[in-house]
């Protein structure tokens, strides 16, 4: 019987998912950025990043800029750890018979 590790509750949701795979890429983003890019609605993403910021998966800075409020996430080290641990299990999922 193949024993298959758990995947991370954090990242195996869509949204969070899709939020750290692209601040893994571009490293940081803004909120706007986050909200074109996963086509979710402002209220959703939001309750996402504070659940990763939460997990210390990223770190949300507040700024302003122009006079606007203006929200920009980073990836952390833990994060990035998170995912590649994520992605190693969720390909032993993939692949079963490379587990021996």
């Amino acid at each position: 019987m193949i024993n298959f590790s758990p995947l991370d509750p954090i990242l195996h949701a869509q949204l969070r998912l899709a939020v750290v795979s692209i601040l893994i890429r571009v490293s940081e983003a803004d909120f706007t950025f986050l909200k074109e890019k996963t086509n979710s609605t402002a209220g959703n993403l939001s309750i996402q990043i504070n659940k990763l910021k939460d997990a210390e998966y990223i770190e949300v800075t507040k700024q302003f800029s122009n006079n606007y409020p203006k929200t920009v996430c980073r990836i952390t080290k833990k994060g990035f750890e998170a995912f590649e641990n994520y992605a190693m299990v969720l390909q032993r999922y993939l692949n079963p018979a490379e587990i021996v």
